[in-house]
């Protein structure tokens, strides 16, 4: 799949852990809403295993490929040709960059940054995005580091102008609007979705 920095505009992050319904059904029901980009991301307590992990990501795929949405797998490099992947996030203690972009010329690559040190990576140049944050503080992920406010996005959008930026951490739809005022081509957004009483609404106003 062709990557489009537009894909980053309402990018939804999900695992089994942090669903209170059928994930299969609410990821449909967000893609049928108008997320841009889906992330499989089954990390954490409560998450699956094995064949069960292989068997959800593969339903996983299966929905975004009908709805023509890129679907990126959290940094499980084995799982990218199982779940057939259009693209992997890494973290800043995952593989490298370059050593996936060696592997597969064509994947989708997104690299978390969340301070100065690690924009500065010469790893950066091997992603096509950067997911920028925590932006704000987040429950979500038990290891998250300090939230690290909307400024952080815009000094990424100086030290790189062209790159395309998402924001990542604690972003719901009432704070969305200040990440993309800041920079960010897009949202990537866990609970507001995974917790919303009308996904369609919530979708609506990212």
């Amino acid at each position: 799949m062709i990557f489009d920095r537009k894909q980053l505009r309402k990018y939804f992050v999900m695992g089994s852990q942090n669903c209170v319904r059928a994930p299969g059904m609410l990821l449909e029901e967000a893609a049928r809403s108008g997320i841009t980009a889906f992330q499989f991301r089954e990390k954490g307590p409560g998450s699956v295993f094995g064949g069960d992990k292989i068997r959800l990501g593969k339903r996983f795929r299966d929905i975004c490929k009908r709805y023509n949405i890129p679907f990126i797998i959290n940094d499980d490099i084995e799982l990218i040709d199982f779940l057939e992947a259009d693209g992997i996030h890494l973290g800043q203690q995952d593989a490298k960059a370059d050593e996936i972009r060696a592997k597969y010329p064509d994947l989708i690559i997104g690299l978390s940054v969340s301070n100065m040190e690690e924009a500065k990576s010469p790893q950066i140049e091997y992603a096509d995005y950067l997911g920028a944050g925590p932006v704000f503080w987040t429950a979500t992920k038990v290891d998250a580091k300090q939230a690290t406010g909307v400024e952080w996005i815009e000094q990424l959008r100086v030290l790189y102008p062209d790159k395309p930026i998402v924001g990542i951490g604690g972003i719901k739809p009432e704070n969305a609007q200040s990440v993309l005022e800041a920079g960010a081509d897009g949202v990537a957004i866990i609970s507001a979705i995974t917790r919303s009483k009308n996904v369609q609404e919530t979708i609506d106003q990212l």
